[in-house]
């Protein structure tokens, strides 16, 4: 059998991986045998789980890689006082920016033998994909690759699952057969209740052991669950459903929460630099689609920029997530100037990234040169809203559409760059404001108020025209008051478009406004003296 796909591209998508021992308590949940043993954080609790264990153990490092042996992360101890040297030689090492805080110390188990189950969510085929193996203990895909008849795959039925007699049928296929097989095949359908339980993406125990006295245990495992599940499973105590590469900073983790509780499109923000000063040519990077993405920043790159993160906002995100998106942005402290670019031909209403990106530029204030290309529906709408409503910023705000390449838009961002000096003094944050005659009305994310007093004076009534979703109409007083019930906009019905604020400000007499809170953002910025 050839593998058609790589495990990582069938996989796709983002997703949360859990430790070790906690990947390995959910499966003893689900009745499939592990070692006994326990998580710790410091040496001497490690001897203490080594003496009640009472005999030889393993103690290995609570790290998302791959190949610990190697390292020197997983190491053997045939008493309580080599357990906890080992864990001391262990606790703190540095894995690919990840200090090791925890390691496993468990019994060592004698093995007769060492097989390999897994169960993936495959997006080519759309359905999960059970293989197991009759060699264990490495990587599945080499073991394809050398013997192939050692491998054996079936596709799953997510609503029937996995009967008994397939898993059997399974295992015989690979060679197993007697005890074994039963066994083999009663913790490959415990694994599968896992993966419903949790919602994985991927789910392998590898080593499967059978051990010398004919048990069936499993002494690895790895377990990760789609970062679109992860809202549904507070019991998993998983903070940032991103695999980053580092620790989560607390930008990213400011970022996340903002992905968690909005499902209307996908935020995705990855710190790249940190302490960087002005003057370096370190920019705050706004994409639209990954492939786009990509192009955008190599153009910045031969432009002599770097960028201080990645970031994403696709999938027809509504307004108000492209604000959030950006204020986060540019809290970045030092950035030389801000770039936005994508795909250039993103099936999402350009005009909600203009105005979450004016009111974000507005309230900061932006005081950095700022080209940005949105290319896509209604292109040409939007970029007449962000060149037009941030005119009086005082600072270049340039805007292009899909026609212009993004080799220009980067050579413009440098033209800008060589004749800008940054406003001094540095403009003071938009205030909070006050109404003397509220209309106020929840919506998903935020509130809209609007100060009657101030409606009373404007002459256009520009916040219902605009509005996207048409739900504002006005009183019998010409006032804007909602055309629908408050509970129906709380629901969703108010598609938080930033019209009745972003346009009611450039159009109009100023008297509607967007509250959209990020949690944890003001903390941060004023721990960064941004404040």
């Amino acid at each position: 059998m050839a593998f058609r796909v790589g495990l990582a591209a069938r996989l796709g998508g983002f997703v949360a991986r859990l430790p070790e021992h906690q990947g390995k308590a959910l499966l003893a949940a689900a009745g499939v045998a592990v070692p006994r043993g326990e998580a710790v954080r410091d040496a001497g609790a490690a001897r203490q789980v080594a003496e009640r264990l009472g005999g030889p153990v393993v103690v290995k490092a609570q790290a998302q890689t791959t190949g610990r042996a190697s390292r020197g992360l997983i190491r053997f101890a045939d008493d309580p006082a080599a357990a906890e040297a080992a864990a001391r030689a262990i606790l703190g090492a540095d894995v690919e920016k990840f200090p090791v805080t925890e390691v496993l110390v468990e019994e060592r188990l004698t093995v007769a033998s060492e097989v390999y189950a897994g169960i993936i969510l495959d997006d080519l085929r759309r359905c999960p994909l059970l293989l197991v193996s009759s060699r264990g203990g490495t990587g599945i895909e080499e073991v394809a690759k050398a013997n192939p008849e050692a491998v054996a795959e079936l596709l799953l039925d997510p609503v029937e699952g996995l009967a008994d007699h397939q898993a059997r049928e399974l295992w015989r296929r690979v060679g197993v057969r007697g005890n074994a097989q039963r066994l083999l095949a009663d913790a490959t359908v415990r694994l599968w209740r896992v993966v419903r339980q949790v919602e994985a993406r991927a789910a392998e125990i590898n080593p499967l052991v059978v051990t010398g006295d004919g048990r069936v245990v499993a002494l690895d495992c790895r377990i990760t669950v789609d970062d679109a599940a992860v809202f549904r499973h507070p019991e998993l105590g998983i903070e940032v459903a991103r695999e980053l590469g580092h620790p989560p900073t607390p930008l990213e983790r400011i970022a996340w929460d903002v992905e968690r509780d909005d499902y209307r499109g996908t935020f995705y923000f990855l710190q790249m630099r940190e302490g960087f000063q002005r003057g370096e040519g370190v920019l705050a990077f706004h994409g639209a689609g990954g492939g786009g993405s990509m192009m955008a920043m190599d153009a910045l790159q031969r432009q002599g920029f770097a960028v201080a993160n990645f970031c994403d906002t696709s999938g027809n995100p509504p307004a108000s997530k492209v604000y959030r998106a950006a204020r986060i942005l540019l809290s970045q402290p030092n950035i030389d100037g801000y770039f936005g670019s994508g795909s250039g031909v993103a099936s999402q209403e350009q005009f909600h990234s203009a105005r979450g990106l004016v009111k974000a530029f507005l309230e900061e204030p932006l005081t950095v040169p700022c080209v940005v290309r949105l290319g896509g529906n209604g292109e040409e709408k939007a970029i007449e809203i962000l060149t037009t409503y941030t005119r009086d910023l005082g600072v270049p705000v340039e805007c292009y559409g899909k026609d212009t390449p993004v080799e220009r838009c980067a050579a413009r961002l440098r033209e800008l760059l060589a004749n800008f000096s940054p406003p001094q003094p540095r403009p003071p944050r938009g205030s909070a404001r006050a109404a003397t005659r509220p209309y106020t009305f929840r919506t998903l994310t935020g509130t809209v108020t609007y100060d009657h007093d101030v409606c009373a004076r404007c002459a256009s009534k520009v916040c219902v025209s605009a509005c996207v979703p048409q739900i504002l109409t006005l009183s019998p007083e010409g006032l804007p008051v909602l055309a629908i019930t408050a509970e129906e906009a709380a629901r969703g019905r108010c598609s938080e478009c930033l019209a009745c604020e972003v346009d009611c400000h450039a159009l109009g007499a100023g008297g509607g406004w967007v509250d959209l809170p990020i949690p944890g953002l003001e903390e941060y910025r004023r721990s960064r003296g941004m404040e």
